[in-house]
């Protein structure tokens, strides 16, 4: 049984607005907050000034739920806040974290990563505990609210991309931009060898999820492509594969897109630490053009947010019955 509906399934939309009847969630990545620095997606180069990756997706959605909902849809945020859905904190993790580390055979892990970096860090029970806190324990609290609360039609995953920025009181601006989409594919042998990996793996194929999700996703990359100019991220890694020839849409075997029983577009665009696009982030949101650095410029995420409608706009206007 499946609780989302395919496009062809959808009721005539006779002269009504085009995304009229459609159940979409927005998942605005991350948690942001007070959480930001935790999670890693805390970016700062002056004092006084930075950006969080989950309060710039939460402003994203709630921008992006009011015109969505003026095309017909119905829209809901899978976190309001930049609070966590999961009820569980790190403290409560710590148990799993440690046998996760001794697995690994690192027998007396160390508790707490104060004064460590790097590896060094990475190994300790602290850091452990607070990764299964925000990527796994938070992902399934999402989980269990999409499928068994908002069952929607689709979900877009919003986030912001990055590229590697050092250290966190001393990053680095990068010179890369780019934007791809991810939808859900591309399983290793050893993610595999895991029951609830091969069981939600099976249960998407056969309720062929993917005949809607990579359509989606080629429009919407394309609405988002047209909108931002930006070019294609190409993978060098093994972890995704190209899907069809959009230069902009990857398979990847991520958490949410795998657990969330239904259609989901996953957003990856602009590079949180290129110099501009930092510098556009850092005013948030804004409509029409605004003066940076001496050059009137438009808002990422309204950049962002117009490119998503494009895109859903154009998948459903040719495909609706």
């Amino acid at each position: 049984p499946r609780a989302w509906r395919r496009v062809s399934e959808l009721p005539p939309l006779q002269n009504r607005p085009v995304l009229s009847d459609l159940r979409i969630a927005l998942d605005p990545g991350h948690i942001g907050g007070a959480w930001a620095r935790m999670e890693e997606r805390y970016l700062s180069f002056q004092p006084g000034e930075a950006i969080q990756e989950g309060d710039l997706c939460l402003t994203v959605a709630r921008v992006l739920a009011e015109r969505l909902t003026a095309l017909g849809a119905e829209v809901t945020l899978v976190r309001e806040r930049n609070e966590p859905v999961t009820g569980l904190r790190p403290d409560a993790l710590r148990r799993e974290a440690t046998e996760l580390l001794q697995q690994a055979g690192i027998a007396q892990p160390v508790a707490s990563y104060e004064g460590l970096d790097g590896s060094a860090k990475a190994q300790t029970v602290q850091w452990q505990a607070e990764k299964l806190f925000y990527r796994v324990s938070e992902i399934h609290a999402r989980a269990d609210k999409v499928n068994g609360q908002i069952r929607p039609d689709l979900v877009l995953c919003l986030h912001l991309n990055a590229e590697a920025w050092g250290a966190a009181e001393a990053p680095q601006f990068s010179p890369e931009n780019h934007l791809h989409v991810l939808v859900n594919g591309c399983y290793a042998a050893v993610e595999l060898e895991q029951a609830d990996v091969r069981h939600e793996m099976f249960s998407r194929l056969f309720q062929r999820i993917y005949e809607e999700e990579i359509p989606l996703a080629q429009a919407v990359a394309g609405g988002l492509a047209r909108r931002t100019g930006l070019p294609a991220y190409v993978y060098k890694t093994p972890n995704a594969r190209r899907v069809g020839d959009n230069p902009y849409v990857y398979a990847r075997n991520l958490l949410a897109n795998r657990r969330y029983q239904c259609p989901v577009v996953y957003l990856e665009p602009f590079v949180m630490n290129h110099e501009a696009t930092y510098r556009r982030l850092l005013k948030g949101h804004w409509v029409g053009r605004t003066l940076i650095d001496g050059r009137l410029q438009s808002s990422a995420l309204e950049d962002y947010v117009r490119g998503v409608v494009d895109g859903l706009v154009a998948h459903y206007q040719t495909r609706r019955p």
